[in-house]
């Protein structure tokens, strides 16, 4: 009895996660299936059509190469209690997310434009924060900078602080415990939160087309494309964009894939048990 209630609820499980694939899955297919690579060839081919690849592509690495610099410090201050008012700043990353979009445009727009304080300030050094490659990239940074601070917190805070203890007792400095317990054992964590930066990152639109309409990034051709040009051109630039995007995600998911099967591995060896030995700290890279 208990056999075959087992096996049902196998099928059942099965069942359900075949639903599940199929819904998450559609959509993708249905764009693979009406975009041809012809549509594709046509639409980097018309004037300015390979424009959008190349402003989302350098906005997004300027974007993220901030969001590790600046963020990742923050993230490891507010998981060791470094960081003053951390509750405070986690409490404005959770709006942040919460806040669509389009809100997070408009209150760019009110904090830098050319009527506001800072975006005079902005102007006297001859840049602008709307409309220009600049407004880009800081709106893609106010989208994604969020998931990944919460996500390299979550990533920091998972680590032993055992480890990082007995590590500063052989002698190592802050530094050399940072680089050689704690980054390492938070790294899949901070790759996936990478992984995900780097999405919101390369599809920011609502708080792009606010800030910045010109110059276009790809989910703003997509738009336009839609408008202008109908369903067929813009299926072909949203292809464009997953070919973009795909390579970095999955990137990250592979080698933090590897890295939690390492540790893992390691530590069913009594690797937690080894934690102190000099050893340890040398083989985690």
């Amino acid at each position: 009895m208990n056999g075959v209630v087992s096996r049902n609820s196998r099928y059942v499980s099965l069942t359900l996660y075949a639903i599940a694939w199929v819904v998450v899955v559609a959509p993708l297919a249905a764009l693979i299936f009406h975009t041809s690579p012809r549509a594709i060839s046509r639409a980097i081919r018309q004037p300015n059509g390979f424009s959008p690849i190349e402003v989302s592509l350098l906005a997004s690495l300027i974007a993220l190469a901030l969001i590790v610099s600046l963020g990742t410090p923050l993230a490891y201050g507010l998981a060791r209690h470094k960081v003053p008012f951390s509750g405070i700043i986690r409490f404005t990353l959770q709006v942040s997310v919460l806040l669509p979009p389009l809100v997070v445009g408009l209150l760019l727009v009110y904090l830098l434009g050319p009527y506001s304080f800072l975006g005079h300030l902005i102007s006297q050094i001859h840049l602008s924060a709307t409309n220009t490659f600049l407004a880009v990239v800081i709106a893609e940074l106010y989208e994604s900078i969020p998931y990944y601070l919460l996500g390299a917190e979550a990533g920091f805070r998972s680590v032993d602080p055992s480890l990082e203890q007995a590590a500063g007792l052989l002698g190592d400095s802050p530094r050399q415990v940072l680089y050689r317990i704690t980054i390492p054992l938070a790294s899949p964590q901070l790759a996936s939160s990478l992984a995900f930066a780097w999405a919101r990152s390369l599809g920011a639109f609502g708080a792009v087309i606010v800030v910045a309409y010109n110059p276009h990034n790809l989910p703003m051709q997509i738009y336009l494309s839609l408008q202008d040009q109908g369903l067929a051109q813009s299926f072909a630039y949203a292809m464009l964009f997953i070919l973009v995007a795909l390579p970095v995600p999955l990137i990250a998911y592979s080698w933090s894939a590897r890295r939690l099967k390492f540790l893992g591995d390691f530590d069913s060896r009594g690797g937690t048990q080894l934690g102190t030995d000099w050893g340890f700290r040398r083989i985690l890279w």
